[in-house]
């Protein structure tokens, strides 16, 4: 059962090219522009019964490409070799020489690069009569770079029975001595702890003793690849604690092993290990829920591409990540504070000196809120949380949090409170004496709710961010920051708008009242955002405590209440408002407890809205759904997204885009990530995306899925549909 992801997005368009038949009849070589493949034969003795025949696939591969080993690990498939003997004749398993670790951003795949020869074993029982005897082979191979391209080759021999064939001896000798050597007296056991196994091997050669190893396992399925095991030495014993795969397939008594150098003096040959499993496997999948591993989950019968594919380069992907920042702006999340700008724009029109500096500490605010939050993102993933873009907003807490801080700014717009009213006097006389604060501040603002938000672009870049070293990943989200801030910058620098606006004047009153509905639009969102979080309860203590902050705003800030009025209502506000937060804070907590109340309204919602056509997705349930010839169309999703919510009331409930669904038999897959989940934040990153949405489309069989643009259209939809084979 094929259970790995392919690492590239452009694995559709290699595979449509790749399983063309090869030109020309069988030969003994193949050349592609990725590898040149030859078969090769080895009989010192010539060929006969009880003699040593080797056949061998000799594979070349171009620079940076790479095939992959029996366990080819999170992705990837292992060649195959299919022989046509003439009787007598019985080819043996491949002898794989040892592998190396080859890391694909945030997979671990085990396979090899340059020059590779698999060879085979013949056993001769009997000799056909002839001078030669004809050999056939048909090999599959995938081969690997920036995308995967599945190829394949037909191969003819003649082996002469007269004659030693030695030609190719220094080949062979090389494979042979790359092979994983025996250790003699090693002893391996490992046992479940929990989601880790823990191995414990001894009696490994002195000059192995000491060294950083790495644990390579023949038996796919079982640990989790790219995470990095705890290991130590105790006299001449090597333990490691290693995490077992979230989706585990397999539960062997005894796990073959090779054993490799992980300390950059790599040999040739690593050391081949049996570890006998002595305590029993939990269920498979049990472990899953209790693993906090930075690494993807494999998908059962399902590939998918990897995060780098999408992009060729860091420029590439710097270039992407700056038009979607400039897209962000459009993106129906950000329009709240938007609408704060320009209303500060307004402001200061006609002082050219004053607006330019607003709008370089706006830029400033924005890029550096980017990379901060780019930097803890970072940090969160390497230390083993599952997380992704706009991670911020899947807790109930900063939910609240920004709803409190959108209902103050909405109270302030509409006149109920002025901020010098209630600031102490030094914060007030700062803010005077440094407006510019305020400028950059609107830009962390608006980063804090322009990040759940995926524009065009974006998606890509930012899959390929969180794959690359801390200082380029950080680049790429300083691109964004940039392209976010960039249309205000290079307005605020552009004289000829600042003629276009009218000169202050009484209209800017009116103004200020109006742009408080877009901050009241926001807290709307955000309260229904939590309900989905936490249940009914939530909202509703949520709600209470921003009346609560109302009163206190108003009795602190309002300019008609004298100074006797203000003492008393304040002393009272902060009590009630204290009440409110002991009541609220328990309800905010529990999301648990509100997840499957809240997935019971949601359900009863969509039936009767007549969108139970939608079902839960799981990995399970897509493989099956492909497994069965399905196309299947999953739709990445969350309740603080703004663009998904879009997303699922226009195009998505079309009447014409659900009866082409109908039409072609699709089932409809929803992945609600609202929650933390961290199978949908590891498909996210097999996909090459760290936020929503996402919307794949999984044609019957297909290796990996069709990914659609963020702002899907109706005809966008219905060609993709149009394309299912």
């Amino acid at each position: 059962m094929f259970r790995r992801a392919l690492p590239s997005l452009a694995f559709v368009l290699g595979l449509a090219a790749a399983t063309l038949p090869l030109p020309g009849r069988a030969a003994a070589s193949v050349t592609t522009p990725q590898v040149r493949a030859e078969l090769l034969a080895h009989a010192p003795e010539g060929v006969g019964v009880g003699k040593p025949l080797w056949l061998g696939l000799l594979i070349e591969h171009q620079p940076h490409w790479h095939t992959y080993w029996k366990n080819p690990g999170d992705s990837g498939l292992p060649t195959t070799l299919q022989w046509t003997l003439p009787p007598g004749l019985q080819a043996g398993d491949i002898q794989w020489p040892t592998p190396r670790k080859l890391p694909i951003g945030p997979l671990m795949n085990y396979g090899y690069e340059g020059r590779l020869l698999l060879p085979v074993p013949v056993q001769v029982s009997a000799l056909p009569a002839g001078a030669t005897l004809p050999v056939k082979l048909k090999a599959e191979w995938l081969v690997c770079k920036e995308v995967c391209i599945p190829e394949s080759g037909e191969f003819d021999l003649e082996l002469p029975t007269q004659a030693a064939i030695a030609g190719q001896a220094a080949h062979f000798d090389a494979a042979r001595a790359a092979l994983p050597q025996a250790a003699a007296g090693a002893q391996g056991r490992a046992r479940v702890e929990g989601d880790e196994l823990v191995v414990d091997i001894s009696g490994l050669p002195a000059a192995w003793q000491g060294r950083k190893l790495a644990l390579l396992p023949e038996t796919p399925g079982v640990i989790n690849n790219a995470a990095q095991p705890r290991d130590a030495w105790t006299a001449e014993r090597w333990t490691a604690r290693i995490a077992l795969d979230p989706q585990r397939s397999d539960s062997p008594s005894a796990m073959p092993a090779v054993l490799v150098s992980d300390d950059g003096q790599g040999q040739v040959a690593g050391l081949q290990v049996q570890v006998a499993v002595t305590t029993p496997w939990p269920a498979p999948g049990a472990a899953s829920a209790a693993a906090a591993t930075p690494v993807p989950q494999t998908l059962p019968a399902l590939a998918a591409p990897a995060p780098t594919a999408s992009l060729g380069s860091l420029p590439l992907a710097l270039l992407f990540a700056l038009a979607g920042g400039v897209l962000l702006n459009l993106m129906p999340c950000v329009f709240p504070v938007l609408s704060l700008k320009v209303f500060g724009f307004a402001q200061q029109a006609h002082d050219r000196r004053r607006l330019l500096a607003g709008g370089l500490a706006y830029t400033a605010g924005v890029v550096l809120s980017f990379l901060a939050l780019a930097a803890l993102l970072l940090a969160l993933r390497a230390g083993g949380e599952q997380l992704g873009w706009g991670f911020q907003l899947q807790s109930p807490l900063f939910v609240a949090a920004l709803a409190a801080l959108f209902t103050l700014i909405g109270l302030n717009l509409a006149g109920l409170f002025e901020f010098g009213s209630v600031l102490p006097a030094a914060w007030s006389a700062a803010r005077s004496r440094h407006p510019m604060i305020d400028a950059a501040l609107s830009g962390v603002l608006a980063v804090a709710v322009a990040s759940p938000c995926t524009a065009p672009f974006m998606g890509a870049s930012l899959g390929l961010a969180l794959t690359l070293p801390a200082a380029q990943a950080l680049a790429v989200f300083g691109a964004l920051g940039l392209g976010m801030a960039l249309p205000y910058l290079l307005a605020s620098a552009w004289p000829a708008l600042a003629r276009a606006l009218p000169r202050p004047g009484p209209w800017m009153a009116t103004f200020r009242g109006l742009m408080a509905f877009p901050m009241f639009a926001t807290v709307v969102w955000l309260v229904w955002v939590l309900g989905q979080q936490t249940g009914i309860d939530g909202a509703a203590a949520l709600l209470g405590a921003l009346l609560a902050l109302a009163f206190v705003a108003w009795a602190l800030g309002s300019p008609a209440l004298g100074g006797r009025a203000r003492a008393a209502l304040g002393t009272l506000s902060l009590l009630l408002l204290a009440v409110a937060l002991a009541w609220a804070l328990p309800a905010l907590r529990t999301v648990e407890a509100a997840t499957a109340a809240t997935a019971a309204t949601a359900a009863s919602a969509d039936k009767s809205a007549k969108a139970d056509v939608w079902q839960p997705w799981s990995p399970e349930a897509v493989a099956q759904l492909q497994r069965d010839g399905k196309p299947v169309f999953v739709d990445f999703t969350a309740a603080w997204c703004v663009t998904c919510q879009y997303n699922k009331r226009t195009t998505l409930a079309s009447a014409e885009v659900l009866d082409a669904f109908n039409a072609r038999g699709v089932s409809l897959l929803r992945a609600d990530w609202t929650r933390r989940d961290a199978r949908i934040t590891a498909e996210l990153a097999r996909l090459g995306r760290s936020g929503v949405p996402v919307y794949a489309l999984y044609a019957p069989g297909a290796a990996a899925p069709r990914l659609l643009s963020e702002l899907p259209t109706v005809a966008e939809v219905e060609t993709a549909l149009a394309d299912l084979r």
